[in-house]
């Protein structure tokens, strides 16, 4: 039977205790909103650099747009990169139960020769590890071998995936270009940002939590990098001879072997969309390599308006990524006739 005084003393009861609750959880709020705004002046500069968007992602807690994934060979790249950096030129910003970075080398190897005693293979068949010297913050490190037993586990998938690539050449020669570039980046990524800065602290919080697969600390706002993608290219005439040289120019920096020729941008042609925004630029340029100067030739594919592909005619099948402060300078109309 239901006794109604009863029932209503407890629900008089159930309302106080909800109403005291969120009154209890209510009392922070006041103090996480002043730090919103304390996290909202936080800075981490990226303007520049090769991974320049990824960076202002991971720093901004934003990961949904972040396209390198941490099952990913450039992310494990990036992590062990960033790691060294800071503790060869940030080693006093170390907290004093810092560890030691480790890396594998060889201990013994197995040499083959031919009946004439000349050595035609040489395997490595004992590995050791062994310290580098430089030094890192235990929950990153720890973060990043994390990283590193994830993609061991999947190591025989992401090797046979690289050898049945029908492009396995041009993106092995894209992932030493990948690899320049973060090192071109690493060389610049403290002196744009102090070590000990609370912009530093925060993107190193993030790119913990994105090895992890962890939840980000969020920033408010659009990143530069996502707004440009959703408002598109700019429209009207534009000085593409000069944005292609600056692409190309930004992509030459990671080549191995030969060295762009500067302002030899020449013989442009484009396809437009409905808006007369390009959908494709194609053209030559020159280049200096062992036999002197020779001409070469680039594609550049758009999305909305913006730079997505630049394709090089000795890899045309392989997409190389434009720099993202181009593509920022661009959408903002700095090229602009």
């Amino acid at each position: 039977m239901w006794h109604k005084p009863i029932f209503l003393g407890r629900l008089v009861f159930a309302l106080f205790l909800i109403l005291s609750l969120a009154s209890f959880y209510s009392v922070p709020e006041a103090k996480s909103i002043e730090d919103k705004g304390i996290e909202q002046s936080l800075e981490f500069n990226t303007d520049g650099l090769y991974y320049a968007e990824f960076y202002d992602y991971i720093f901004r807690g934003h990961f949904e747009n972040v396209q390198i994934k941490r099952e990913d060979m450039q992310f494990l790249m990036i992590f062990e990169q960033y790691l060294r950096t800071f503790g060869g030129q940030c080693p006093s910003s170390l907290p004093a139960n810092k560890v030691e970075i480790m890396e594998s080398v060889c201990a013994m190897e197995e040499v083959t020769t031919n009946g004439y005693g000349i050595e035609t293979n040489r395997t490595c068949v004992q590995w050791k590890r062994v310290g580098t010297g430089l030094y890192a913050r235990p929950d990153l490190y720890n973060a990043k071998l994390a990283v590193e037993r994830m993609q061991s586990a999947d190591a025989l998938r992401t090797t046979v995936a690289m050898i049945t690539d029908p492009n396995a050449m041009g993106n092995s020669v894209d992932l030493m270009h990948k690899a320049k570039g973060l090192r071109n980046d690493m060389a610049q990524m403290f002196s744009l940002n102090r070590c000990n800065s609370t912009g530093v602290r925060r993107f190193e919080e993030n790119l913990k939590a994105y090895a992890l697969n962890e939840p980000a600390r969020r920033m408010q706002g659009t990143s530069k990098y996502a707004e440009m993608k959703k408002s598109g290219g700019p429209t009207g005439s534009q000085n593409f001879a000069q944005l292609i040289n600056d692409l190309v120019a930004d992509q030459s920096r990671t080549w191995a072997f030969n060295r762009y020729v500067p302002g030899s941008i020449n013989g442009v042609t484009k396809s437009t969309d409905s808006q007369g925004r390009p959908t494709e630029l194609r053209a030559n340029y020159q280049y200096k390599g062992f036999a002197g100067s020779s001409p070469g030739s680039v594609r550049i594919t758009f999305s909305n308006g913006l730079p997505k592909c630049i394709y090089f005619f000795d890899f045309p099948q392989n997409c190389k990524s434009p720099n993202s402060s181009i593509l920022s300078s661009y959408a903002q109309g700095e090229y602009a006739k």
